[in-house]
């Protein structure tokens, strides 16, 4: 990457992918689950109307999947949130730049500052808590743990 000028080494950028690249498996579970859970007859339905493809996936398809794929976008935040050993490998933690929440919960332990590092866990903690709860209200009851065709989910 550094041969087309692109630097992620000890940047926010950096951070931001290797967080990514650790949470994007629970998107990409959760807007699966999305798309299966869409009802098959509605899709047959709008096509027999004459809806084209594209159509089909914009107005039909992806709004029904929407909430799912919300419930997956927090979850991975969630997730990318507490993100450590990927972030200070590749971001390192450089304060004011590139440090994260879970790296400066770790520093303050190192650093014996009990009461920043007690601090930075509730932050952390609460806000995990909120966006849990918020993806478990998207996600409808019965499309939690259901057992269907493709198996247990």
């Amino acid at each position: 990457l550094a041969r087309w000028g692109i630097d992620l080494v000890f940047t926010w950028q950096g951070a931001v992918m290797a967080a990514t690249v650790v949470a994007f498996p629970l998107v990409l579970k959760s807007a699966r689950a999305a798309f299966e859970e869409v009802d098959p007859q509605l899709e047959n339905a709008a096509r027999v109307l004459g809806i084209s493809d594209a159509a089909l996936f914009f107005r039909v398809v992806l709004p029904l999947a929407s909430r799912g794929i919300f419930a997956g976008v927090l979850l991975a935040f969630a997730r990318a949130l507490g993100e450590f050993g990927a972030t200070l490998m590749i971001a390192g933690s450089i304060p004011g730049r590139t440090q994260t929440l879970s790296i400066a919960i770790y520093e303050a332990v190192q650093a014996g500052d009990d009461g920043l590092a007690t601090l930075l866990v509730l932050v952390v903690s609460l806000t995990c808590i909120v966006v849990l709860w918020t993806a478990s209200r998207l996600v409808p009851a019965h499309a939690r743990n259901t057992v269907g065709v493709r198996g247990l989910r």
